[in-house]
């Protein structure tokens, strides 16, 4: 009589071990992998956002430009019309 049942047990759990070992060695690499993913996206969307903060910037400075040349051109309109206005009396 070679094996009894207690080794053939202690063999089975021995490869159970092993088993589970690699499972979750390979979930392991899973999520490392997912986390790995995940923070590429949030650093592009972090990017991303900055990019907007910089063209909402931007587009605020020229509204701003704008803004001064409608007044300047408002200004003269108004001189132009006090101008002809003095023109007609004459």
């Amino acid at each position: 009589a070679g094996r009894g049942p207690g080794k053939m047990a202690a063999g089975g759990a021995a490869d159970a071990q092993a088993r589970f070992g690699h499972s979750v060695k390979g979930l392991l690499t899973e999520k490392v992998t997912s986390c790995g993913t995940d923070v590429i996206a949030l650093t592009k969307q972090v990017l991303k956002g900055s990019r907007s903060a910089e063209l909402l910037g931007q587009a605020a400075r020229n509204m701003v430009m704008q803004e001064d040349a409608i007044l300047h051109s408002e200004d003269s309109l108004r001189k132009m019309a006090i101008i002809t206005t003095h023109l007609q009396y004459q």
